[in-house]
């Protein structure tokens, strides 16, 4: 019996790509795409896939939290994590939240259906560079509240403490507060630095 897939991204080429891999395969059942968060949940209130391979960066979600959600909605549906980045805590992250493996945009086809074929039979798959990822000593990730969160990708973007201020709808030392926690939590002493250390956890993502 084929495997119905799903995928959600962002950018067509990685779609096409991937549906032009896989649309001659007996064994797998392209049920189509979606390219944010909202598309993807409006679809599986419909249908659900076997498989969903699910970019870990989305324009309207994080990938990590809309993989939570969908197996919190839909257990029995699989989710491959499908990304550029292999860094540890951005895979790690993805794991935690429901994902039967993770794979990157450079994979092989055979690769892509193997990920497929173990995540429909109950076992976990990493691609190599993943595997590789996961092996490497992990630093301890600094632990941040969703205020905190909200700040540093704001930072991210290049806003001021007063753009921020305005943004969120608080004052402007909360705002220094919250920046100069950030600082603290992720050990180290100026905005470039955070942000850096920001990109390596899986907080914030490089544009692909």
């Amino acid at each position: 019996m084929a495997i119905s897939i799903f995928i959600v991204d962002d950018h067509y080429m990685v779609i096409e790509g991937i549906r032009s891999l896989l649309q001659n395969e007996d064994t797998i059942e392209w049920m189509g795409h979606a390219t944010n968060a909202a598309s993807c949940l409006s679809f599986l209130k419909q249908q659900q896939p076997d498989v969903i391979l699910m970019d870990v960066s989305l324009p309207d979600r994080n990938g990590t939290e809309l993989c939570k959600e969908v197996k919190e909605l839909y257990p029995s549906v699989l989710v491959l994590g499908l990304s550029t980045f292999n860094q540890q805590a951005v895979i790690r992250n993805m794991v935690d939240n429901g994902a039967a493996g993770y794979l990157l945009k450079n994979a092989s086809k055979n690769e892509i259906l193997e990920a497929i074929t173990s995540a429909s039979k109950g076992k976990q798959y990493l691609s190599f560079e993943a595997a590789l990822s996961m092996k490497a000593p992990d630093k301890k990730m600094p632990v941040i509240t969703r205020r905190e969160k909200e700040i540093l990708l704001l930072i991210a973007e290049g806003l001021t403490n007063a753009e921020m201020a305005e943004r969120l709808f608080i004052s402007i030392p909360t705002v220094n507060t919250h920046r100069k926690s950030l600082l603290e939590k992720f050990d180290v002493k100026n905005t470039a630095l955070l942000i850096g250390k920001a990109i390596k956890f899986g907080f914030v993502q490089n544009e692909i």
